[in-house]
């Protein structure tokens, strides 16, 4: 069954530091009860990319995704240990699914397009932005990657939002 597992497509989930847990839980759950791969993410969007042509010097100029100095050594090991608490817990009755992490570069929902393009990645599974006025003003100026993604991906995209606090729902305020 491991040989057969490792043919199915897997799914894509983009990941960033301080995310909201109930994405990568929700992905390696997913994951764990389809049998197939988790392919985690992180977009350095700090990074862009150049395409690269032999005639110009640009190329030069792209990043390189996998030269990783200290700052992203650490950043990568702290999304590593997330991303393994998260499968750990996820497996239930299925076995934990297999996963990779991978650091890609330039406009976050480009990259990940392309990265599930290039994976033939059933899915592409993202969170939502955080709450508040500056998340909001960002998210206006620059877009919502789960928004861009859903009207240029040909396959599936879930947007998973965070937990809300329990509190009283529009019912309870109703009855008062």
């Amino acid at each position: 069954m491991a040989a057969e597992e490792s043919r199915l497509p897997p799914l894509l989930v983009g990941v960033v530091p301080g995310q909201h847990p109930e994405v990568l839980a929700t992905a390696a759950s997913l994951a764990a009860r389809l049998r197939v791969p988790l392919a985690c993410a992180y977009v350095d969007e700090a990074s862009y990319v150049v395409e690269w042509d032999p005639a110009r010097s640009a190329h030069r100029l792209s990043p390189h995704p996998g030269a990783d100095d200290a700052d992203m050594a650490v950043l990568t090991a702290g999304l590593k240990d997330e991303i393994t608490g998260a499968v750990s817990a996820a497996g239930g009755n299925a076995p934990s699914p297999q996963w990779t992490l991978q650091t890609l570069t330039g406009d976050a929902a480009r990259a990940l397009g392309r990265q599930a393009a290039e994976l033939g990645a059933s899915m592409i599974i993202v969170g939502t932005s955080e709450r508040g006025l500056a998340h909001r003003i960002s998210e206006a100026l620059n877009g919502s990657v789960g928004t861009w993604l859903s009207h240029h991906q040909d396959r599936p995209v879930l947007v998973v939002p965070p937990r809300r606090p329990a509190g009283p729902g529009p019912a309870d305020r109703r009855g008062k």
